[in-house]
């Protein structure tokens, strides 16, 4: 008897997975528009602010590490540019700025303020809408191991349990970043050695961190990104453990999201009626699996998807960014095809 409602659970599973309805959609795939002297490299951010400008954070090359010196010290590697609605190149932010390594995300606040989060200085950076720098989290390693450890290596431990990190804004290698209503400050952190949340009032003092290693509740496996609904609920990808876990401001664990494949990028519309966006992203050494968006109600009822793995119009390679300023208007930025969709879905 157990034997047969196992089946018929994973039977229903597969249904579930097998009738998800397929969103139709158009791609404007070469949007962009930039003079031969700016460089566009792997897409790690995308993101709108509230006049249609986009902003992308892009690898436009690998970070450089100084030898024969006291301490290898790295520069160099990513860059910030601008664009209006129609994809006409305005401006470079941030340009030779000393935490630009290799970028992770870019998001922009309901002041229209640019925040960027860099995975190898492990720094978040608030940029006014003019481009300057507002506030810091996070300090970029004096030097750099030579060779580099894995992503996974230990770090900066805490006094607690693996990958909790300190109770401080030591990140190790940190992936997104979002904000409440109160302006309070929540970043991913990480794709390195710590599995975490960690949360800043608006003037970025540290307010408390929560998360591990692990496989359950509150525990993650590679926190990809984070998102804030209009009630505050945070919204936490937790790639290795395929979900998204959900939380109050102050870290309780409230539900968790499932059948959305390994969750990378995500997105919460804003509006009266919210959505959420996760992308299923293919791993960046199978270029053929996965790859499909989601939209998913934020009581985890999946409305539908839409794209799979690949290079043309349409598909995805890795998407690790997805803006949703406007309801079934997104702008995705993947590494493995470097560029930047629009999408329209219908």
């Amino acid at each position: 008897m157990r034997g047969l409602l196992a089946g018929m659970m994973l039977f229903a599973g597969m249904q579930a997975v097998a009738q998800t309805p397929e969103i139709t959609f158009d791609s404007a795939a070469n949007l962009l528009k930039y003079p031969d002297s700016v460089t566009i490299g792997e897409v790690a951010g995308v993101a709108t602010n509230s006049k249609g400008d986009l902003f992308v954070y892009t690898r436009t090359g690998h970070p450089t590490i100084s030898l024969g010196t006291s301490r290898p010290f790295a520069h160099g590697g990513s860059r910030l540019y601008e664009f209006d609605r129609t994809g006409k190149f305005l401006r470079e932010i941030g340009q030779d700025s000393y935490a630009f390594l290799v970028a992770q995300q870019v998001r922009i606040d309901p002041q229209d303020n640019i925040w960027i989060v860099d995975q190898m200085s492990s720094m978040v950076i608030k940029f006014d809408p003019n481009g300057r720098v507002q506030l810091l989290l996070g300090r970029k390693s004096e030097s750099e191991r030579v060779p580099a450890p894995a992503l996974d290596a230990p770090g900066r431990a805490g006094r607690g349990p693996a990958g909790a990190g300190q109770q401080s804004d030591l990140f190790q290698r940190p992936t997104d970043v979002a904000w409440d209503a109160a302006g309070n400050i929540y970043v991913a952190d990480g794709y390195g050695s710590n599995a975490r949340v960690a949360k800043f009032d608006k003037n970025g003092k540290f307010i408390k961190s929560w998360g591990s290693k692990g496989p359950a509740q509150s525990q993650f496996n590679s926190v990809r990104g984070i998102a804030l609904d209009a009630q505050g609920n945070v919204y936490v990808a937790d790639a290795g453990n395929k979900r998204i876990q959900v939380f109050d401001g102050d870290g309780n664990f409230k539900t968790q999201l499932v059948d959305i494949g390994s969750p990378s990028a995500i997105c919460i519309s804003p509006g009266t009626h919210q959505y959420l966006y996760t992308s299923n992203s293919n791993p960046p050494d199978d270029i053929d699996t996965g790859g499909e968006i989601y939209k998913v109600e934020l009581d985890g009822r999946i409305v539908g998807k839409f794209g799979k793995a690949g290079k043309l119009p349409k598909e995805f390679g890795t998407v690790n960014a997805i803006d949703c300023r406007r309801d079934n208007e997104l702008y995705v930025g993947e590494i493995g095809n470097w560029r930047v969709q629009k999408l329209t879905l219908h």
